[in-house]
């Protein structure tokens, strides 16, 4: 049955199909306008953990989305498919995770000489496995690219978009990126680990053709990546949780903010989204956890902005969603705002 076809046949108003593609659409990623690559992988968190189960989760809970968005009414016709998810690296994440613990382990407590040398031994194979992983994210999501898709990635931990951006860096010649995070991800090598989640950022801005990174809903950051901001000389933009609300408290809109932090981005724009950007409230599990934040409508009204504004979405990620033990919410959320970014980049 081809896609036209499909398209007629289908009934958005009816329960998701539980055999069906993601949010129950009946598109393959060959048929659909948008790819979406899971990476299940959270080898470096060093706090709270679930975020390799973060693409099924959302995967399963797409389901319960109603497809009927009134700002984009015909965005299930593009179609949206989730890529097959990687179970070898799913696999590989949670033994590395152990390799990681003895180094995060030794940092932080201490050891004998013989479990010093273990955990230079796995911290040199965590680094080289790591770098493995995103040599996989680059090409799969450079084939979807060059297949004419609109790619979405979906993480895992924050380390793992890095493949996508460097696949971007390699077709677009100047870019900007929207990175919405509790956190700047500037650190350089945190805990030993070349390709933490904690220094995605800082790995990015090695890509010359990153000219501009808008950094949206910070609330924590240390003095390593304060310097490593300033260093940047104006090409990274911070704007803290704390001055949105100090400037709204003095009568300054939430629309004249989206505007100020859109007007410093240039025309092709990548989106990289934390969901610990948003109010714990709606990720409690996520990995680490900040007060403040923005809320859900003041994240989609910013996309929703920046899409107005005539820029182009090249491409986003959505990472550190963790499925809880015993309920989806962090999922749900999760996949809620996949939708809207998916609007978003097909706008």
């Amino acid at each position: 049955m081809s896609k036209a076809a499909k398209i007629r046949a289908f009934d958005p108003n009816s329960p998701g199909d539980a055999n069906a593609q993601m949010y129950g659409l009946p598109f393959t990623c060959e048929e659909a306008d948008i790819v979406l690559v899971p990476v299940p992988w959270e080898v470096t968190t060093s706090y709270g953990g679930g975020t390799a189960h973060g693409p099924q989760a959302i995967f399963d809970a797409s389901f319960q989305v109603d497809l009927f968005h009134p700002e984009f009414p015909d965005l299930w016709k593009r179609g949206v498919a989730m890529d097959e998810l990687p179970k070898a690296l799913l696999q590989q994440s949670k033994a590395l995770k152990k390799e990681a613990h003895k180094v995060i382990t030794m940092l932080t407590e201490g050891g004998s000489k013989k479990e010093l040398a273990q955990a230079k031994m796995a911290l040199e194979l965590v680094n080289a496995e790591c770098a493995v992983m995103n040599e996989w994210v680059e090409a799969r999501t450079g084939e979807w690219l060059d297949a004419g898709k609109l790619v979405g990635l979906m993480g895992g931990d924050h380390s793992t978009p890095l493949g996508f951006h460097r696949a971007l860096a390699r077709r677009h010649k100047r870019f900007g990126i929207l990175h919405i995070d509790a956190h700047t991800d500037l650190r350089n090598a945190y805990e030993g680990f070349t390709f933490s989640h904690a220094s995605i950022m800082h790995n990015t801005l090695e890509l010359p053709q990153v000219s501009t990174l808008v950094q949206v809903g910070i609330r924590d950051f240390c003095a390593e990546e304060n310097k490593a901001f300033l260093d940047q000389k104006g090409r990274v933009k911070v704007v803290r949780s704390a001055d949105i609300r100090r400037q709204q408290y003095e009568g300054i809109t939430w629309r004249e903010q989206c505007d100020a932090i859109i007007a410093a981005l240039p025309e092709k724009v990548h989106v990289s989204f934390d969901i610990d950007g948003l109010d714990p409230v709606l990720c409690p599990h996520t990995g680490t956890p900040v007060p403040g934040g923005l809320a859900f409508e003041e994240a989609t009204y910013l996309l929703s902005r920046l899409a107005a504004s005539g820029r182009t979405l090249i491409g986003f990620d959505l990472v550190e969603v963790a499925p809880g033990r015993h309920d989806e919410w962090d999922a749900n959320v999760g996949a809620r705002l996949l939708w809207h970014l998916c609007g978003v980049l097909a706008k």
